[in-house]
């Protein structure tokens, strides 16, 4: 089995709400309706002024970043540019100084925790794949399923018709349909990455924030994770950071680039490119 925080991962599907209302109703700021998320205007993830800041160096400085329902954006920059500390926001793994971030209109996610997120529909890949490699690809997609409360309980618990049609809809979406079986620490390393996007799709994210997905990826498996994503937009909202600027390239219809805790540049690949403050900063000739 591999670390503890891919068990906690897997389990984050506590009951949601720690504000009680007057009629004994529990809510995240102004939501009424646990799990409703509401994105009437067209955007699901609201970043507003977001600073954060670590012994004096502002890893996030005003950050202002909307994100659209069911769109593909790509987020680059040079290291330090704050590309983990936002997607560390996003999750509730750090707190922000100041600012706002909304799930949809009316989720707060400043005043929620790491698994309060999770089950609202927020799931993260981190660069390194964290699968239980003692078991198989099957039992990790079992593990990962949202609605047990006991993930362990699930190697010994009876599936019914639905949950392994998922299972198996999931195995193909996933290119690992002939592996179910097969232990996942014998799979090679871009195998283990898209097992873990499973294991996140298998709970019925909403957003889904990929850390530098296709790092170590043959050219094949590269091409495999661009046409997956592909294949997600729309259906779920994904946002990957990323340096492979061709892997960018090939799947990105907007790129935020960050520098220094903020915005410098955003729109089309080719307009990006093209910037002369990106130039400078991040992508050189």
């Amino acid at each position: 089995m591999n670390e503890p925080r891919s068990a906690e991962r897997l389990a984050a599907d506590a009951d949601p709400g720690l504000q009680g209302g007057a009629d004994g109703s529990v809510n995240y700021g102004h939501v009424v309706e646990p799990g409703v998320i509401d994105s009437g205007h067209g955007d699901i993830l609201y970043l507003e002024d977001i600073s954060v800041s670590f012994d004096g160096f502002k890893a996030l400085n005003k950050l202002t970043l909307n994100i659209a329902l069911g769109e593909l954006r790509c987020i680059i920059g040079p290291n330090g540019a704050g590309k983990t500390t936002m997607m560390d926001v996003i999750t509730g793994k750090t707190r922000a100084d100041s600012g706002s971030a909304f799930f949809g209109q009316t989720i707060d996610l400043l005043r929620m925790s790491e698994p309060e997120i999770a089950h609202a529909g927020i799931g993260r890949k981190f660069q390194k794949p964290t699968v239980f490699e003692k078991h198989s690809v099957f039992e990790n997609l079992e593990l990962a399923m949202k609605a047990r409360k006991d993930p362990f309980g699930t190697l010994r618990a009876r599936l019914d018709s639905a949950q392994l049609d998922a299972i198996a809809a999931t195995g193909e979406r996933i290119g690992l349909a002939q592996s179910l079986n097969r232990e996942a620490g014998m799979l090679s390393h871009g195998q283990k990455q898209w097992l873990e996007i499973g294991m996140l799709l298998i709970q019925e994210p909403i957003v889904l924030l990929l850390d530098e997905p296709v790092a170590g990826m043959t050219d094949a498996e590269t091409d495999r994770t661009a046409d997956l994503f592909l294949e997600l937009a729309g259906e779920h909202t994904l946002i990957v950071v990323e340096h492979d600027m061709d892997f960018v390239n090939r799947i990105a219809r907007t790129v935020t680039v960050l520098h220094e805790g903020s915005v410098l540049a955003e729109g089309p690949m080719a307009q990006v490119q093209n910037d002369q403050r990106v130039i400078e900063v991040y992508l050189g000739r």
